[in-house]
């Protein structure tokens, strides 16, 4: 299948929730696109994440379905995830025009502005012309998608988005570390382990760790948990829980995400040093 901007092969460091906005637009405006990730990437909201292809082997999201690239080449319909790929592997491999960081460390781990011709950054932590050609802002309000093109983002203040009025008590976070396992949950006489999506009530346990019960804080949907092959250490963010209660919400991009998605867009389309392979 030919695509719009076959000239212009994206890497797009990281699959979450965030990145996946970017992936999806990127798919959706005709870039080849190819995604790296972890060997154990500690994916929350894995229902919308393109990244959890490294666990399921393939995903559809909105539509769009991300594969596992280990052996066999992928469709040029789905979007390849290739797994614990290093900078010099991703070059010499995918060797793509643009890289966009989308990992949101929050800090630059190894990001540098030689990496590709275009480099893109999201969120805090990178310098536009010091790191990378263009930030985009993470942070919701008046910016959110805005492309830096000098400086840098917003920094983080750890302070969750408000669901409802909801914020730190809506993101679960382990209380030590060790292996989350799902709690079982019976829904229409079947027992099974508890899932994405699934309606929990106020102090209903979702998890355990270290055979303690985790429990809901509050009644709603569950919105994300951490797979069970991830080490967690104590704090670390392992779940959300949506009070709206919305179950479509679980499995499709969000309006943040989105947003940012299109940031990306926009900084690859009006960037100068793009447009010879946009031909």
């Amino acid at each position: 299948m030919s695509r719009l901007f076959e000239r212009c092969p994206v890497v797009v460091r990281g699959g979450g929730d965030l990145a996946s906005g970017v992936i999806y637009m990127l798919h959706r405006a005709g870039f080849p696109v190819s995604v790296t990730e972890l060997a154990a990437p500690k994916l929350v909201r894995r229902a919308a994440s393109y990244g959890d292809a490294v666990y399921s082997g393939r995903v559809t999201v909105e539509g769009i379905t991300a594969i596992r690239a280990d052996d066999a080449p992928t469709p040029d319909k789905h979007i390849p995830v290739y797994v614990a790929y290093d900078l010099p592997r991703i070059q010499h491999d995918l060797k793509p025009v643009v890289i966009v960081d989308a990992r949101m460390d929050k800090h630059n781990p190894d990001t540098s502005l030689h990496d590709a011709p275009l480099v893109i950054a999201l969120g805090p932590g990178y310098t536009a012309g010091g790191d990378c050609h263009a930030v985009i802002e993470t942070k919701r309000g008046h910016f959110l998608g805005r492309v830096i093109q000098a400086g840098s983002a917003e920094t983080d203040t750890g302070e969750p988005d408000a669901v409802q009025g909801i914020t730190h008590a809506r993101v679960l976070r382990a209380p030590a570390a060790g292996h989350i396992i799902p709690a079982l949950i019976t829904v229409a006489h079947e027992t099974r382990p508890i899932e994405i999506g699934d309606m929990l009530e106020k102090d209903q346990p979702f998890a355990y760790l270290n055979a303690v019960p985790l429990l809901a804080p509050f009644r709603g949907v569950l919105r994300g948990l951490i797979h069970e092959q991830v080490f967690v250490t104590a704090g670390m963010k392992i779940g959300d829980i949506d009070p709206r209660g919305n179950r479509e919400f679980c499995f499709t991009i969000s309006d943040k995400a989105r947003t940012i998605g299109g940031g990306v867009l926009e900084a690859i389309l009006a960037s100068d040093i793009i447009r010879p392979y946009l031909r």
